[in-house]
């Protein structure tokens, strides 16, 4: 595809070239909440921004928060139409044989997708995690190989998954950073949020249904903290009391996790405060959303004569309050093109600058395929250009 013709037919379209806000630094000073964990980060939700961190590349065991990813898996499988929520699953007895934290399903019982979804969110059921595991990949050990190559396509570094229950293994850890990796993907399925923030529910269980499980959701941020909508917690002796938490104030949401607690209460006392620092200290300001309209494009010897150009994705910009700050967009697009044009193909981006300074690069692409003008549409312009002169 052409693209660039000469240089003189690009030009830099200014859309609200300057949005005055308050002064703001680009590199976020740090803060001094001495976090008491032995691992911790804050991050925006929205632009994967690090509020504040304290050893958060550190490998740790994550204890049960190694189930957001296999409910990140169970998400995206649901949505490729690997799995639905109605799948009938029968529960093998290596599910039923999990230890820990469980809703005492039975070898042979079937539970829906969906309800073993709900127990994993509220009750953080070992049993019915390796239930959905082996639905999904046919055994544990290879939805754990899955794990691990997701969390490599999310960056996950410093991770290493060995089973889907987070109970001790050797080789088994993650980082408080790349737990914020996985929550902040796993947040983006709207579903799961249905059952990230239920405070309290049943479940039949049994191979007749005969047993009815109370779930309580362990993560008591849904019901203590304003605006909270996820994620999970985690403990055992080796881990300790873990907890990656999620709320949501307006365009402003925060992801932060802690690792190595000594208690339960201090989990959620040191959640609470890095999500109050962040609330208190920043704004999210909503610069266009994916699909976005943002202007036109010429096409030369295509179908059509022009094509609109869109957002390739949401757009935000993270301002902290309080302060004076020159907030800039460019729009930097060719004045025409040459047909064909391809569905998404980048056609030009918007330039973010806080200050004079460039602080993000967003594609711009079209919003439809164009395909060439034939000799036929070729003579109709043509035609159509005479008769309206």
């Amino acid at each position: 595809m052409y693209f660039i013709f000469k240089n003189r037919k690009y030009f830099s379209c200014f859309l609200g070239i300057i949005i005055v806000f308050t002064s703001i630094n680009l590199a976020f000073a740090e803060p001094s909440l001495d976090i008491k964990g032995k691992s911790a980060i804050l991050m925006d939700f929205n632009t994967g921004e690090i509020l504040y961190e304290n050893n958060s590349n550190e490998k740790l065991p994550p204890a049960s928060i190694t189930k957001i990813m296999v409910l990140l898996i169970a998400m995206e499988s649901i949505e490729k139409g690997v799995i639905k929520l109605t799948d009938e699953v029968v529960v093998t007895s290596n599910a039923a044989g999990m230890g820990g934290s469980q809703v005492y399903l039975e070898e042979g019982e079937i539970q829906t997708v969906e309800s073993l979804l709900k127990a994993i969110c509220l009750r953080s059921a070992n049993d019915a995690s390796v239930a959905l595991a082996e639905h999904i990949s046919g055994s544990e050990e290879i939805f754990a190989k899955k794990m691990n190559e997701r969390a490599t396509q999310l960056g996950m570094k410093n991770t290493n998954f060995k089973n889907v229950s987070g109970l001790p293994s050797e080789d088994h850890y993650t980082t408080a950073y790349d737990i914020a990796l996985m929550s902040r993907e796993l947040l983006k399925h709207p579903k799961i949020h249905e059952w990230l923030t239920l405070w309290m529910a049943e479940m039949k269980v049994g191979k007749n249904k005969d047993v009815v499980q109370g779930l309580v959701n362990t993560n008591r941020l849904v019901k203590e903290y304003e605006g909270a909508n996820g994620v999970k917690t985690g403990f055992t002796n080796e881990a300790g009391f873990c907890l990656s938490g999620s709320a949501k104030r307006g365009n402003l949401q925060l992801i932060s996790v802690i690792m190595g607690c000594e208690t339960s209460k201090l989990r959620f006392e040191e959640t609470k405060r890095m999500l109050d620092y962040g609330f208190a200290t920043y704004d999210s300001v909503t610069i266009g959303k994916k699909g976005d309209v943002v202007g036109k494009i010429l096409l030369e010897k295509g179908k059509k004569n022009e094509v609109n150009v869109i957002f390739e994705k949401d757009v935000f910009v993270l301002l902290p309050k309080g302060s004076q700050s020159n907030l800039g967009r460019e729009y930097i697009l060719p004045k025409s093109l040459i047909a064909p044009i391809e569905k998404n193909s980048k056609l030009g981006e918007l330039v973010i600058t806080l200050d004079g300074k460039i602080v993000d690069r967003i594609n711009l692409v079209s919003s439809e395929t164009v395909e060439s003008a034939n000799f036929a549409d070729m003579f109709k312009v043509m035609f159509n250009n005479l008769i309206h002169k």
